[in-house]
């Protein structure tokens, strides 16, 4: 081991290249210009094992190798608002497979890293604003507990990328659990054998479910464990009103892990069919059509499976088929679950859908704030919510009194109320202020105290109280951007 490998921290490895080739391009990153760090996230990096310091930049702008790094770009096909095509990284480069000191084993991907051959005649390279946006995003989630792949660092490039305008050039570091997707298994399938997908399915589960390992049933049980984990995912992206904007079968990671922060967003005013996208023309990915819409990712999965599954196609159709009608069931329990914790209650009693209905159906009516509403009833200021409705205050005493006469305490409920409830949420925006001030002025300091107070968004803090406060009102829809 050389000296620069104990002063970094790097330990790379790189299992994904022993799958058959046609996985994945050998591929550098294309070096740039003149780099210069925006954020550098030093916990992460901590927990990762890594020491680097400004003289690294290089590695995160992909001018220079990390030592081990055997880079390589990820083919890969999906579904893309329910029409398929066959894609691949074309802008993003894999250094390698980071081990932690704790055993643990993350991808550390390069976004905005140059032209790859899966490019389809794009530059490859990426725009600061949507690698800061992914950066703010993506770590209030993991604040927020929700499973998501992380951010490390970004750095401008010194170039100029040239979309509707010019823009400044930038490279975001993303840490995943992995890069695999739907789309990695849809495009084994339709571009491989049998062997091929059986490959790519061994893999993932002795990388993400290695008890499956020596179960004669494992690739029954893969499907399994991931429509588990999308929903649990999904339940968390509703109880906290995240939109994912694209749920397209290359954005769904096998790991559970949200991924892709492209033209996604909070939702401020409850409603359940909220769009952001500006590409999401008739809704599909709305609000409320996201499980609905991880159903259908995940059918397109199973299919990919079918061969595993069973010799007889019937069969092996049916298997899937169950398999895929406990998301509803699943996704119902985890949601269900939250909504008790949102709202305190401890015990599980017949009401409660209709509890739950009635407070959304006021919300809606009345166009009152999904977060703050919650954070209201969480620290008993019901007068925020300033819904002059003789509706609410009906559900407001029945709730009151359902949470009075549990067996914990109040201030157990109040508790867990408050760990199931943000104090703040990335406000579109706020985000908006902070990517602005830092496109337009090099201005990082709103950004950098937007991500302190989102740091713990469960602490009730008195610096998260301006943060908590809404838009003004607006003509304008709010609208998300991928920023390819």
């Amino acid at each position: 081991m050389s000296n620069q490998k104990n002063r970094t921290g790097w330990k790379l490895e790189h299992s994904y290249s022993k799958l058959p080739s046609f996985f994945y391009s050998t591929q550098k990153p294309v070096p740039v210009k003149s780099p210069e760090p925006v954020i550098y996230n030093q916990e992460l990096a901590q927990e990762l094992g890594l020491k680097l310091d400004k003289n690294d930049l290089d590695v995160f702008a992909g001018n220079k190798l990390p030592e081990g790094s055997v880079p390589l770009s990820m083919a890969y096909a999906g579904h893309q608002f329910g029409y398929f095509t066959i894609l691949g990284d074309g802008r993003a480069v894999l250094l390698g497979e980071q081990i932690t000191p704790e055993g643990k084993r993350f991808d550390i991907q390069l976004k905005g890293s140059g032209r790859t051959p899966y490019s389809r005649g794009g530059d490859g390279r990426a725009v600061l604003g949507p690698m800061l946006r992914e950066y703010i995003i993506s770590e209030a989630m993991h604040s927020m507990k929700i499973p998501t792949t992380r951010s490390l660092a970004v750095v401008t490039t010194g170039e100029p990328v040239y979309r509707e305008s010019v823009k400044a050039g930038a490279v975001l570091t993303r840490v995943a659990s992995s890069h695999i997707r739907v789309g990695t298994f849809e495009f084994a399938a339709k571009k491989g054998t049998k062997d091929d997908v059986r490959a790519l399915a061994d893999y993932t589960i002795a990388r993400h479910f290695p008890s499956l390992q020596n179960d004669e049933n494992r690739y029954v049980l893969l499907l399994k464990e991931v429509v588990q984990a999308q929903a649990s995912l999904i339940a968390l992206w509703l109880l906290t009103g995240f939109i994912h904007g694209v749920m397209n079968t290359d954005n769904m990671a096998i790991s559970g892990e949200t991924i892709d922060y492209g033209p996604c967003a909070f939702m401020d005013i409850y409603d359940p069919d909220t769009v952001f996208s500006s590409i999401d023309y008739h809704g599909r990915y709305a609000y409320q059509r996201q499980p609905k819409m991880a159903v259908w990712n995940l059918a397109r999965f199973s299919e990919t499976l079918l061969p595993l599954l069973s010799d007889h196609v019937d069969q092996a159709v049916q298997i899937a088929k169950e398999a895929i009608d406990e998301f509803h069931v699943l996704f119902h329990e985890h949601w269900m679950s939250g909504m008790r914790k949102k709202l305190g209650l401890f015990q599980e009693e017949d009401q409660d859908q209709a509890l739950f209905d009635d407070l959304l159906n006021i919300l809606r009516e009345n166009k009152a704030d999904y977060t703050n509403t919650f954070r209201a009833l969480t620290i008993e200021r019901p007068e925020d919510i300033r819904l002059n409705c003789s509706a609410f205050d009906n559900w407001y005493t029945h709730w009151d009194n359902r949470r009075s006469n549990q067996t914990p305490t109040k201030d157990k409920a109040m508790q867990m109320m408050k760990n199931a409830n943000p104090s703040v949420i990335p406000r579109n925006h706020r985000v908006e202020d902070a990517l602005v001030a830092a496109e337009d002025k090099n201005d990082l300091s709103i950004m950098e105290k937007l991500l302190h107070v989102l740091k713990d968004p469960y602490a009730y803090s008195p610096d998260q109280e301006e943060y908590a406060q809404l838009p003004r009102p607006s003509s304008c829809i709010y609208r998300t951007y991928c920023g390819t």
